[in-house]
């Protein structure tokens, strides 16, 4: 049971991850590249660059992907029916987890709604220029956390906290 909770906690996640890219790649591509001028596309190059570092290697390599990747882990150990059911949201750290964890967990993802609902009235091509950053620094954080999970599939030792409430600081 813990290996099908594994794989259905990563697919789950993956699964998310990707279709927030495909939803919102359109409207990247949508931009009126022909029209816009210079100062647009500074903001392209800037915004997707701060994206990258901000939300791709800060927010997902450095955090999300290796906690994410340590929560996988464990459930591959410490399967349940309710985790191995719950596995991508498990995975994800809204619940099992240090009431740190949670408190960021759901305020992370309230702020990423309402954002998605601001954005979505947001003409172009500034809707696509932030898309187009959002969708690079997606695309950052489903590499990082598919690489994460493989080593931590695969290593003896994985040096990452899955933050459950037992204080377990290593992901074995």
């Amino acid at each position: 049971m813990g290996t099908v909770a594994a794989i259905w906690g990563f697919v789950g996640i993956f699964m998310l991850l990707s279709s927030a890219i495909y939803r919102l790649a359109p409207m990247a591509m949508d931009i009126p590249f022909a029209q816009i001028g210079l100062f647009h596309w500074a903001v392209l190059i800037l915004w997707v660059m701060m994206m990258g570092y901000s939300e791709g290697y800060k927010g997902f390599q450095k955090n999300f992907s290796p906690r994410v990747a340590a929560r996988i882990r464990y459930l591959r150990h410490h399967p349940t029916l309710v985790r191995t059911l719950l596995a991508p949201i498990f995975c994800m750290g809204f619940f099992y987890t240090t009431r740190k964890r949670k408190i960021v967990a759901f305020s992370l993802t309230t702020g990423i709604v309402l954002l998605i609902i601001l954005v979505h009235y947001i003409p172009q091509p500034w809707r696509g220029i932030i898309d187009a950053g959002v969708v690079f620094g997606l695309t950052w954080g489903l590499a990082s956390m598919t690489i994460y999970t493989i080593q931590a599939m695969v290593r003896d030792h994985f040096h990452h906290s899955p933050e459950t409430p037992c204080n377990n600081t290593s992901g074995n």
